[in-house]
């Protein structure tokens, strides 16, 4: 009997499109709200992980973010259904349904639809309806919105001129500081050149924070291979021959040595309260450690870190069965085994191994009509004029969005237990309750990909 219901709800629902393009007037073909709501249950036995209905067309959206209103939620019977439809009427017409696995519940809501590009009005409005979630319909994915309240003060530690992954990682940044989700208290470029400070400097003011400080590492890997020679783009010029992008420092201006900033840095923060994400060499981190007492503290620099940074993502190492040597470690060796010596072993270390990043291919045609929404933008200068379509594996931004979601929120992490850095740049885990170092493990396609779109949906932001 069940089957036989369904099949005649099926049935009246994809006749109505039909009878729309047929008649004039479409009320003489809409169903009862009563009808409607026996359609709106059968989708969700259709739809186990959700679904959401225009019903204005009668289809499922593939554009906007969706947000469900705060009248309707708690909907999750048959009954209540009736509900979310005058609801829905008052408002946009668009219902949605979605699973709790938690609780084993679907729940139907009433929905207000923003554009994809208007993330950050979506998460204010989900935030205002008491909402934790907000949907992208075109990139398939669900965003948490109950973070503002976190206090995450990011230091952002990069080989910025290099890989592409770099600069995607740095936007995650500023999009998370629009949403209020982190306060991005300085970038240091470890990898020397000032070309590299200034693409920094170019990015700060694009995305509308001219203030935050760039520290320059002026004592590091000398000649490190370059995969991607992007770091020009600063001095981009129109056919005029005027600079494209603009810039703060300009070129008098002068950049403060990498650990010096972490030093000024660390020494105006609460205890444990910095998060440092570091995703190129550990040069600044290293001659930080190693700092003595100077302009901005009387603490040692193995005193500020062990008394300031609670932990430390790092995109790196080679776990599992493979001894491998890690590029941004074996680089420059000295400093990493510096590092990882006078580390404090209260400071917990989260690693973002490569093979994680490895199926997170971001090809440069996508990055383009990504941002197909503006005709002047850094990342888009690159990819049209000096990136092939090559090696963009989305590496770095795995550990910025472990720092700012939270190791539970979307990755499986390894248990904890303490890495050993060989002379050769391989990373031994040993295991143990105790230790201030876990991993984060591969995750299987369906993953990869929500993670990849999770990037392009903060790509199209403005």
């Amino acid at each position: 009997m069940m089957k036989r219901f369904i099949t005649f709800v099926l049935v009246a629902f994809m006749a109505i499109p039909m009878g729309f393009a047929q008649k004039k007037d479409a009320k003489d073909y809409r169903l009862s709200d009563k009808d409607m709501a026996n359609v709106i249950y059968v989708m969700g036995q259709m739809y186990p992980k959700g679904f959401t209905l225009d019903l204005n067309t009668m289809r499922q959206p593939t554009e906007g973010i969706m947000v469900s209103y705060k009248e309707t939620q708690n909907s999750f019977s048959r009954k209540s259904i009736r509900k979310v439809l005058k609801h829905a009427h008052a408002h946009e017409n668009i219902v949605g349904g979605w699973y709790d696995p938690d609780k084993g519940d679907y729940y139907f809501d009433s929905n207000k639809p923003f554009p994809e590009d208007s993330l950050a009005a979506a998460l204010a409005f989900a935030r205002e309806n008491e909402q934790q979630i907000v949907y992208s319909n075109k990139f398939g994915i669900s965003v948490k919105s109950n973070y503002e309240q976190k206090d995450i003060r990011i230091i952002y530690d990069c080989d910025m001129g290099s890989s592409t992954d770099d600069l995607f990682a740095l936007m995650m940044l500023y999009r998370y500081m629009d949403m209020k989700r982190c306060n991005l208290l300085g970038v240091v470029v470890d990898r020397m050149n000032r070309a590299n400070a200034d693409a920094v400097d170019v990015l700060n003011n694009y995305y509308g924070y001219p203030d935050i400080p760039i520290g320059l590492e002026k004592f590091g890997v000398k000649a490190p291979r370059v995969f991607i020679p992007y770091h020009n783009m600063a001095y981009a010029r129109n056919t005029e021959g005027e600079p494209i992008f603009k810039r703060s420092v300009g070129d008098d201006g002068e950049y403060m040595d990498g650990y010096k900033l972490y030093r000024k840095i660390l020494a105006q923060q609460p205890d444990k309260s910095v998060t440092v994400v570091s995703v190129g060499f550990v040069t600044c981190l290293s001659r930080l450690l190693q700092s003595g007492p100077d302009e901005f503290s009387p603490m040692t620099g193995l005193e500020l870190v062990q008394k300031k940074i609670k932990d430390i993502y790092i995109m790196g190492g080679v776990f599992g069965d493979s001894f491998e040597h890690d590029y941004n470690l074996t680089a420059a060796i000295e400093y990493s085994l510096k590092f990882f010596e006078m580390l404090p072993k209260d400071v917990d270390i989260v690693f973002s191994p490569g093979e994680v990043g490895d199926p997170l291919y971001y090809s440069a045609k996508q990055v383009v009509e990504d941002l197909s929404w503006t005709d002047v933008h850094p990342i888009k200068w690159i990819y049209e004029f000096l990136v092939e379509d090559k090696f963009q594996k989305m590496w770095d931004p795995l550990a910025v969005i472990n720092a700012v979601e939270g190791d539970e929120a979307i990755y499986q992490i390894s248990q904890r237990g303490w890495i050993t850095l060989t002379p050769t740049g391989e990373t031994l885990f040993t295991p143990d309750p105790k230790g201030n170092t876990r991993y984060q493990l591969p995750g299987d396609a369906e993953w990869s990909n929500k993670l990849l779109n999770y990037i392009r949906l903060m790509t199209i932001q403005h």
